[in-house]
């Protein structure tokens, strides 16, 4: 019987292999777990090289079809999550090879929103560090009732995240580029402009799949039609917002701050403005890292993983 050798790519924290029992795939496979990031296109393959099966969680690692077709040996790719524009489907499947997802849940991505929100409105970085650093209170937070919640996008994710804005008191207003007036209603919502979304939001949150359409939907015109006492937050893609027209306002000032935990290129550089600048409240892409989310991801992983084998 074949032993496949099987990949686990950017298990950044280590625990790829606490959060499923991989221990049904060890009689027919050589399991190896990598937490380092490669990104450049030949020391990927180089890695990959010797692979049947690779394990990729979400857009970290993409899968082209310049990678896929210099590797061989490749016969599975198994990705986390529901859908991944990273992985070039039908280069996989010209070379035979076969994409699966996984389950998915909004929760943990419903959760970081907010916790960027009240983080950003609070100061509580800035205010955690000065204690730290033997200070005391330092800033003056921003009130979430009675200002405005700006949702851009109201699917899944942001229908949620504007129910519990609403818990706190907060008028909520909503545009999306196919958004009807029904589904801004059933989210307790009012239907805007694109504009008036942009000039009256106090806190303006993104929650949009990255297409070619919304590829920088939120752009320099956008931008400086927010208050200067207006927050961004943005924990759905990068790319939808233009990153320089961004750094430029917040480096103005001409806005108060951002909330960000997605970026053009991931993991951020060490040198991006993001890390240093006063006004941003920067994460590293940990809106779907939870210990739910990686055991559904992980535990579906080693299923379907484990059915493919079944059939070769």
């Amino acid at each position: 019987m074949k032993t496949y050798k099987i990949a686990i790519l950017d298990d950044y924290q280590n625990v790829a292999l606490e959060s499923a029992d991989w221990s049904v795939l060890r009689d027919r496979a050589d399991i190896a777990v990598f937490q380092d990031h490669l990104a450049e296109p030949d020391a990927l393959i180089e890695r990959l090289l010797p692979f049947d099966v690779v394990c990729a969680m979400r857009e970290r690692t993409p899968l082209p079809r310049s990678v896929i077709e210099r590797l061989p040996n490749l016969k599975l790719i198994a990705s986390t999550g529901s859908v991944n524009a990273s992985i070039d489907v039908a280069g996989a499947g010209d070379r035979g090879i076969t994409v699966v997802h996984t389950g998915y849940r909004s929760d943990p991505a419903i959760e970081l929103t907010w916790a960027l929100i009240l983080a950003s409105a609070r100061h509580l970085v800035t205010e955690s560090n000065s204690v730290r650093s033997g200070g005391w209170q330092r800033t003056v937070g921003a009130d979430l009732r009675g200002k405005t919640l700006g949702v851009l996008g109201l699917g899944r994710i942001g229908s949620q995240v504007a129910r519990v804005g609403s818990a706190f008191g907060m008028h909520l207003i909503a545009w999306s580029q196919n958004m009807t007036l029904e589904a801004a209603t059933a989210a307790g919502a009012i239907l805007v402009s694109k504009d008036q979304l942009f000039e009256r939001a106090d806190f303006l949150t993104i929650h949009l799949v990255l297409s070619s359409r919304t590829r920088g939907l939120v752009g320099a015109a956008e931008l400086e039609k927010m208050k200067p006492t207006a927050r961004l937050i943005n924990a759905s893609r990068g790319p939808i917002v233009d990153e320089q027209a961004l750094i430029s306002v917040l480096t103005n000032k001409h806005i108060a701050g951002a909330a960000i935990d997605v970026f053009d290129n991931e993991p951020l550089p060490p040198s991006h403005p993001f890390r240093t600048l006063d006004n941003v409240l920067a994460t590293p892409h940990i809106g779907y890292v939870s210990e739910g989310l990686y055991k559904t991801f992980y535990e579906d992983t080693v299923s379907n993983i484990r059915k493919w084998l079944d059939t070769h």
